[in-house]
Parts: C-alpha cells; sequence; structure tokens
C-alpha cells in the first residue's frame, strides 16, 4: 500500500463541485478558503495569475494548471491591477457550475474542481503540499488530468441520470491525479514523504511499512526491503523525509490511531493491538505524547466538535 493510498482511503470529502467560469473583457477574482482546495486549468483565452498580492504576476496560457491547498489565497485577472471580486459572490449569483464574470470583450474559460475536506484526515498530506503548486501535463499524468476535466465538462453538459454523483467522483478524482502529477514531474522537488515514496530505492520499504503498520519494524529490517546497508538507508530517508524511519512510523501508527478513534466504535485495547502496542496503557502514552491529550479524551472531543457542526460521530 502507497502512504498516499492510506491518506485518501482515511481522508473524508465533505462537498466536492465542478465549476466553469467564463471571465469576460475586465474582471478580476479573488480565492480564498480555509476548507477548499483548488485544482484549475485555463481551457481558454488568457489570464495574470498571482498567488499573494506581493508576488509578481504571472501570464497564463491555455493548458495551465495548478492545484491550491485550502487556505492559499490568490487571484486571476485579465489584467494586473484589476478590482478583485470573490469567488464565493461569484459562486453565489451563478446558475449551478457554470458562472460569467466581467463586461462585454475577450473571453477567459477556468474549469476547477473545489474539494472541501476533513483537514484532521488530510493532515499527512497537507503537512507536505506546498501553497500553490503549477502543474505540468506533459505526461501520461497530465494527460490523465485532462481526461478528467473532459469528462467533468461533458457530465455538466449533458446532464443526465446519476450525474451529480458522477462529477463529486471526478472532482475527488481530479484531486489524486494532481497528487500524482506533482509526485511523478521530474521538474518538481516533492517534500516528506512525498519525497520518499518518488525514490524508487525508499518507495518499496515504505510500501511494505504502510501495508502493515503492526509489524515489528527495525531500520535493519526496512533497510533489507530497500537493498541498502542500514546507514546508507536512515541517512537517505532522514535527507527525503525530515525524520527517522522510527519516528516517521510512530507518526503513522498515531494518525491510524486517530483514524480508528474517529470512524470506529473499538476499544482503545483493540485500536493499540492494532498498531502494535501490547497494552492500552502503551499506546494511551504513546499518544499523549503526540497529541498532548489521551485517546480517550481526543475522541471525545472529536465527537464533540462534530455534532456542534451538524456531522454525526459513527
Amino acid at each position: 500500500m502507497d502512504p498516499i493510498d492510506d491518506v485518501l482511503a482515511a481522508r473524508s470529502v465533505e462537498d466536492s463541485q465542478y465549476v466553469n467560469v467564463e471571465a469576460h473583457g475586465a474582471w478580476g477574482i479573488s480565492f480564498r478558503s480555509p476548507h477548499t482546495t483548488y485544482v484549475m486549468m485555463i481551457k481558454s483565452g488568457r489570464c495574470w495569475w498571482q498567488p499573494s498580492s506581493s508576488a509578481v504576476p504571472e501570464l497564463l496560457a491555455p493548458g495551465s494548471c495548478f492545484l491550491v491547498r485550502a487556505g492559499a489565497e490568490f487571484a486571476l485577472a485579465d489584467e494586473p491591477g484589476r478590482t478583485l471580486v470573490s469567488c464565493e459572490s461569484l459562486l453565489a449569483s451563478g446558475r449551478g457550475s457554470s458562472v460569467r464574470h466581467g463586461t462585454e470583450g475577450a473571453v477567459t474559460e477556468i474549469v476547477s474542481a473545489r474539494l472541501a475536506f476533513d483537514t484532521g484526515a488530510a493532515e499527512p498530506l497537507l503537512k507536505v503540499m506546498p501553497s500553490v503548486l503549477r502543474l505540468d501535463l506533459d505526461d501520461s499524468a497530465g494527460d490523465a488530468l485532462r481526461s478528467t476535466f473532459r469528462l467533468l465538462e461533458l457530465e455538466q453538459t449533458f446532464f443526465g441520470f446519476g450525474s451529480g454523483f458522477i462529477m463529486s467522483r471526478l472532482a475527488d478524482a481530479l484531486f489524486v491525479y494532481a497528487l500524482r502529477t506533482y509526485v511523478s514531474s521530474s521538474a518538481k522537488s516533492p517534500q516528506g514523504w512525498l519525497s520518499a515514496l518518488s525514490d524508487p530505492q525508499l518507495a518499496p520499504a515504505l510500501r511494505d511499512l504502510h501495508t502493515d503498520l503492526a509489524h515489528p519494524w527495525t531500520v535493519e529490517e526496512l533497510a533489507r526491503r530497500a537493498g541498502m546497508s542500514r546507514a546508507a538507508f536512515a541517512a537517505a530517508f532522514k535527507r527525503k523525509t525530515g525524520d527517522s524511519p522510527i519516528n516517521y512510523l510512530t507518526y503513522w501508527r498515531m494518525y491510524r490511531a486517530k483514524t480508528l478513534l474517529r470512524d470506529t466504535e473499538s476499544s482503545l485495547q483493540q485500536i493499540a493491538l492494532t498498531i502494535r502496542y501490547d497494552t492500552d496503557a502503551a499506546f494511551s502514552r504513546a499518544f499523549r505524547r503526540y497529541e498532548s491529550i489521551a485517546p480517550g479524551g481526543w475522541r471525545r472531543r472529536w465527537r464533540a466538535s462534530a455534532g456542534s457542526s451538524g456531522e454525526t460521530a459513527e
């Protein structure tokens, strides 16, 4: 199992939406949402991209594609310095997933998948993703991204039985293809465990570790899986992930524990055994070191938070 599969399996997509924006003449749109991640592509026309108020604007051509992490702020406009309208207000005034903006004149068409998901479940991804990432579509992963955008457009155009469900799943798939493009691109430098996942020597050991987090892993065994000496493996692992193999394993065990505390009724003893702790007391000590709260308290706090936001805790 890839660690990315681990995260995607636990990640809870709370909302996903495909949006097609036609911007005419003089226009400007600002994007900022603490909970929304975007995968966007300039379908036609041209526009200026400004990833922050202090950044130098960059001209985008058709086919330009980017992944924007939740919480990032950026703007698109036909020319730098335009007055900006927020994306949320545009969506509120538009019809469904098609939005028209601006006056008469040259047209820029922007297609976008907007995804809001549980930030706790997506934590390992959000920690290593850049705020804004330009994507190179000149490879097979890029082909998959373009094809998924086309499928979304078809569903939007010929809306029929099950289209809402299909578009939601395609928007989610688009996010995964964007991550794959990022990890596979030789022009980018993935961070943390994504960097290790793209390393041909470290990746097999990483996949074995995630396949069985309860296994009593040692650095020596992981090094053998990677076909490296213990010292060389430990040094390469630290260089790529910024952490030691054992600390990395503990982090992911705690992450798995949180998903089980959140999504199941498993007892602390059952969770402890699932992630390789002999007793619930040993598990509780390790969990408290990472989260500064006992696992039972963490579960109660999460359920209280979920209940106050109108979600179910089951």
